[in-house]
């Protein structure tokens, strides 16, 4: 990966020890269900960020400004299991500096370990989970770390609210709670819903973004592309709610997998990944401190387990 800043920013505002966040690609495609090209995602998103316009005219602030590291890519692809504990280990390393950590798959299984690495350092988590698919196998294809079971361990072990879904088997029924997943065609009709879905929320919220959550017309490069998706500004509208009125500790983006004779996807994926910031750091000063609130004593996902290790697989 060749990109040396995020956004081409200046070294005044991409070194480490000043950056508020620090930003991590997952170029991993090794337990994709779909199409492929997910591998290449972290970097045609970095080659769209730095294109463009810093300045976001809805909160009228340049969150760069805040500090924004690109940490080294997790390169580790030797198994599935390898990638999520690499993953795990450098969301943690960059949590305990007390930094807000984002990262850049890859396809959706990166998101086993940084969920796992949130839920040990932040009290009372819920993963905030906005996709099209479920992704509630227990194990597909003989592997717990594939990207079908991408929220199962975070359905077991922390407060899972799932947004959009559109797609999923039916043994994944038996896993969902039917009371925090809100289906794509009752949203379409539901004016309340994302009142509803913030009122579900802990303090502490971890959220996890597939791309194929938005609908196809705006984000066709995905991987297992769904219709009847979340458009660009009821998507926004969301996510600034959650970050006004809850403690956003923490994002992945996953799934998008570049097309060479169409750059929007990446373009939305760079704005998306902006806008976030944006919300993050609303009312913020740069020189102000940041304090991500982690806590180190934190006894680990096992403090939020409703199920026996040794149940059955899916």
């Amino acid at each position: 990966m060749s990109n040396k800043s995020y956004a081409g920013i200046s070294e005044e505002y991409s070194k480490l020890d000043s950056s508020k966040i620090v930003l991590i690609p997952v170029p991993y495609e090794g337990a994709s269900t779909g199409q492929t090209g997910a591998d290449k995602g972290p970097e045609a998103f970095l080659n769209a960020s730095e294109h463009m316009e810093l300045y976001d005219i809805e909160t009228d602030t340049e969150v760069y400004k805040q500090g924004i590291y690109l940490s080294n890519p997790v390169t580790e692809n030797a198994s599935p299991e390898a990638v999520v504990e690499a993953v795990h280990e450098a969301t943690k390393k960059y949590i305990k500096r007390n930094k807000f950590v984002t990262l850049f798959g890859g396809e959706h299984s990166v998101s086993i370990g940084s969920v796992r690495a949130f839920n040990e350092l932040f009290d009372n988590l819920t993963v905030l989970h906005i996709d099209a698919h479920a992704s509630l196998r227990k194990s597909y294809n003989g592997s717990k770390f594939n990207q079908a079971c991408a929220m199962y361990e975070a359905s077991q072990t922390t407060n899972l609210i799932q947004v959009g879904i559109r797609s999923m088997d039916i043994k994944e029924t038996s896993v969902m709670d039917e009371e925090k997943i809100y289906f794509a065609h009752e949203m379409a009709v539901d004016d309340a819903w994302m009142d509803n879905v913030v009122d579900q929320l802990t303090d502490n919220v971890f959220i996890s973004f597939d791309l194929d959550a938005l609908d196809v017309s705006i984000m066709p490069s995905v991987g297992k592309p769904q219709p009847g998706g979340l458009f660009w500004y009821e998507t926004l509208e969301f996510l600034k709610q959650v970050f006004e009125e809850r403690n956003v500790v923490g994002f992945n983006i996953v799934g998008l997998c570049p097309n060479e004779n169409s750059k929007a996807s990446d373009f939305l994926s760079a704005t998306l990944y902006y806008k976030m910031l944006s919300y993050k750091f609303l009312g913020s000063e740069a020189d102000e401190d940041f304090d991500n609130n982690f806590n180190e004593n934190s006894l680990g996902i096992n403090k939020f387990s409703k199920f026996s290790d040794n149940d059955d697989d899916n």
